[in-house]
């Protein structure tokens, strides 16, 4: 199924419709032992050293590229309300510099976080046993929204849609 892609000023917002009841896509987003399975490109393995799926809870989820360099996105969940949605911050600070570099050339070297914290909320909708998944980010400016999808944000996004819906398919 096609993603449906929305973008204003500061937020990107991308959706699809999966074949499976939203207390199993729910799950497969919270479960560290699923998330491994589908986040990320097809060529992104993943570590998840924190997931406390709580309000004021962590989580960390560390994607490994295959020539071995890290990309770790941690974060802070603001809202729990299973199955229906989750609300999270998300930082991309401990990125490699090279990649800080592409979201604001000419950074400042005490620069370390230009992409700035995002704010993350996933909503879970039932469509009669299917799930229609819901991913909004929103940024601190538009120039950075803008730098990422240029980085190949929702490609990524898509990609990770297509291996959650095969990682579904077999749960």
């Amino acid at each position: 199924m096609g993603d449906e892609l929305l973008l204003t000023q500061y937020d990107f917002v991308i959706s699809r419709i999966f074949n499976a009841p939203k207390e199993l896509v729910f799950y497969a987003w919270t479960d560290p032992k699923q998330i491994v399975h589908w986040w990320g490109p097809r060529i992104i393995t993943n570590t998840i050293t924190e997931m406390d799926v709580k309000p004021g809870g962590s989580y960390r989820i560390v994607m490994h590229s295959p020539d071995g360099v890290e990309y770790p996105i941690k974060g802070v969940f603001r809202e729990v309300n299973k199955p229906d949605s989750l609300t999270m911050t998300m930082d991309c600070s401990e990125h490699p510099a090279h990649w800080h570099d592409l979201v604001k050339p000419g950074r400042q070297k005490d620069d370390l976080n230009p992409a700035g914290e995002m704010f993350e909320t996933v909503t879970f909708e039932d469509l009669n046993g299917k799930t229609k998944l819901t991913v909004r980010i929103h940024f601190k400016s538009s120039e950075i929204l803008e730098t990422l999808q240029k980085m190949g944000m929702k490609e990524g996004w898509s990609m990770s849609f297509d291996r959650l819906a095969e990682h579904l398919v077999k749960s």
